[in-house]
């Protein structure tokens, strides 16, 4: 793998025998994840998602309703108080989230509910599996749970399709290969249910004229899912996204909703979602896809001012604080080293652009614009660099 190696260059993040599994991210790293996060924000939002947040320790009742406790317990980071509760840090989301769906009366009318929670979780890993950002104990998870009627699941599910094969485009992935895993042999529900959910899957590929790959019985015992596999520019697979139909959770948290005929005990289509998986993860794959050449919306630095002479450092300075008033991260270099080692220098650290200031920029108040490629630009007016940096800070193209 090249992460390693390139984050050596790139300062993104690192890891410590004091927090096996767990990642420290330097300040670069820590604006390049959120930058991520608060793109998948804005998606969602735009989308019709409403965000939600859940407790990290919760006790050990929750976890024995929503079955982990029995089934996923050797997974999980366990403590006691001294008054003998037994708590649990959350190796999922997605109780927190019923638990919030389960306050108060819900109607039809209220459907469906597209909750989300970008989530941190801590799943114990044996310590021969953890793989830097690949497998790691504690990470956060772009969860979402969509509360649903039957009648509106197919057309809940395209629209999650959708949106990522969309998100997934935004980050240069067009090579997306759908999976469909079906009915286990050990399973809740009635083959009648079974035929309803699986057909939604299968209706909302067919109506985006996608194709899929059939992975028969490999489905979880609580319903059927969609996995997304991604393939790099180099031809990886990456398995990122999923969405997956539970009858499961909404059985064990008895929730409800009123339906047309005032109904109170009719159950919810209760989907997950998950988008980039793990944020951790996903930045892994951007690093390996992109070889730390980031796109100018995502890069943790998307501009470097880097003066002549000392003599430009003012200059120099003035410029970079214009820019980030307009809400580029940009910094000065203002080091006493040769403009050719600083452009090096930079550009070895795939920062997209590079504005040079020396005596003639300073007095026709330009800077001299060179990418990270090495192509010089040339001359532009604070104004047209705005305009220029504002049509490349844009994940729409």
């Amino acid at each position: 793998m090249i992460i390693e190696s390139l984050n050596k260059k790139l300062g993104l993040f690192h890891f410590s025998d004091e927090a096996p599994g767990s990642v420290f991210w330097h300040p670069k790293g820590w604006k390049l994840f959120m930058q991520l996060l608060n793109y998948m924000r804005k998606r969602q939002d735009d989308a019709g998602y409403i965000e939600v947040n859940t407790p990290d320790v919760m006790d050990r009742s929750l976890w024995e309703t929503s079955g982990h406790w029995f089934n996923y317990r050797e997974n999980m980071f366990i403590t006691q108080t001294e008054d003998e509760r037994i708590f649990a840090l959350k190796p999922m989301n997605c109780p927190g989230s019923v638990s919030i769906y389960s306050q108060g009366l819900k109607s039809y009318r209220d459907l469906p509910i597209r909750m989300a929670e970008l989530g941190k979780v801590h799943r114990y890993e044996p310590s021969g599996s953890l793989h830097g950002l690949m497998r790691v104990r504690h990470f956060t998870q772009d969860d979402a749970h969509i509360y649903c009627t039957e009648d509106q699941m197919e057309s809940e599910c395209v629209e999650v399709v959708s949106l990522v094969l969309d998100i997934y485009k935004d980050f240069g992935f067009d090579d997306v290969v759908i999976k469909l895993s079906t009915r286990p042999e050990k399973r809740i529900g009635s083959d009648e249910v079974w035929d309803k959910l699986e057909g939604a899957l299968i209706s909302s590929l067919k109506v985006m004229g996608l194709d899929y790959i059939l992975y028969p019985g490999e489905g979880a015992f609580y319903g059927p899912k969609l996995e997304f596999v991604l393939r790099d520019a180099i031809g990886r697979d990456w398995q990122c996204g999923t969405l997956q139909v539970d009858m499961n959770l909404p059985e064990r948290f008895d929730i409800t909703y009123v339906d047309e005929t005032g109904s109170r005990d009719k159950r919810p289509v209760l989907l997950h979602r998950a988008l980039f998986g793990s944020l951790e993860r996903f930045i892994g794959i951007l690093i390996e896809n992109y070889e730390g050449a980031f796109p100018f919306w995502l890069a943790p630095e998307q501009v470097i001012i880097a003066n002549i002479t000392d003599s430009n450092a003012e200059y120099a300075a003035k410029v970079t604080k214009i820019l980030t008033n307009e809400g580029f991260r940009a910094n000065c270099d203002l080091r006493n080293e040769k403009i050719g080692f600083k452009i090096r220098d930079h550009s070895m650290q795939r920062v997209p652009f590079i504005a040079v200031v020396g005596d003639k920029e300073k007095e026709s108040s330009t800077i001299s614009v060179r990418n990270r490629e090495g192509k010089d630009l040339g001359s532009m007016t604070i104004d047209e660099s705005i305009a220029f940096f504002s049509k490349e800070n844009t994940y729409v193209k």
